[in-house]
């Protein structure tokens, strides 16, 4: 098996995915007749995991196993939606996110997916980051811990609407302070001063910009660790019809190593 840094995860938890994809076969992985698999269960899960993590290219994947790049591609396509089901019950709840959004200090900031320049799919274009992707939001309390990573949006949707369809905006109304950036100008959120058209910020401005850029650092670091999972980070080359399985079992992912750091 691969190192814990190209998976991130233990032995322990890679198997406890394993376990959990296998409940979810329709049939046996190991079937009793036709030509036998070229991994095993575990190597198929741990490539998948791998895809997620690093975003590395099929073929080169396909090294690390002595296996085809069409197999890689078959075991990425079947296993992904697979994880995202064997996971998606480490994702907070919208009770558990109300719970800890509730008269509280929170963080709010957006971030972009970048997937490939689709034909036919102009709504990828994000002005704000110059490429194409999709836009999704995370929640932080005021330390950077994270509480809740929104859907996601195609990225030509600005803060403001990603906010809107995300259902986001529901529950930031029961926190008792949201810090975020310029793009939430207008929310009733803490934002920065924008600069005015052929004028300058004052000193006080500049110095509350600085207080809520300070303020809202936790959120940007969160966001960070999030992209550590590559394929959030770095351009999605798969059919975009895929991204939502992948989304969602990076997502799964992610909140299954928070909730296990935490146990």
């Amino acid at each position: 098996m691969l190192h814990q840094r190209t998976t991130r995860l233990s032995e322990e938890e890679l198997y406890e995915i394993v376990a959990r994809v296998d409940a979810l076969l329709p049939v046996s992985w190991d079937r009793p007749t036709g030509r036998k698999r070229a991994l095993t269960l575990v190597y198929a899960v741990e490539a998948t995991v791998i895809y997620l993590r690093r975003n590395h290219v099929q073929d080169v994947i396909g090294e690390f196993y002595d296996v085809s790049q069409a197999t890689i591609s078959r075991v990425i396509s079947m296993l992904t939606p697979l994880v995202r089901a064997a996971t998606a019950r480490e994702i907070p709840t919208r009770a558990q996110v109300e719970e800890r959004i509730a008269g509280r200090v929170v963080l709010l900031d957006g971030a972009l997916a970048p997937v490939w320049s689709w034909a036919g799919h102009r709504g990828l274009w994000a002005g704000k980051h110059k490429t194409t992707g999709m836009n999704f939001q995370v929640v932080t309390d005021a330390f950077g811990q994270v509480i809740t990573i929104s859907q996601p949006i195609e990225g030509c949707a600005h803060d403001m609407r990603a906010l809107q369809e995300s259902g986001l905006k529901e529950l930031l109304a029961l926190a008792d302070a949201v810090f975020a950036d310029k793009g939430y100008k207008g929310s009733g959120y803490f934002t920065p001063r924008k600069k005015p058209a052929g004028g300058e910020l004052t000193d006080a401005q500049k110095q509350y910009n600085a207080q809520i850029s300070a303020i809202r650092a936790p959120v940007e670091r969160a966001i960070a660790n999030i992209k550590i999972w590559r394929i959030l980070h770095t351009d999605y080359r798969r059919p975009l019809q895929t991204f939502q399985d992948t989304f969602y079992a990076v997502v799964g992912l992610y909140w299954f190593k928070v909730n296990k750091c935490s146990a």
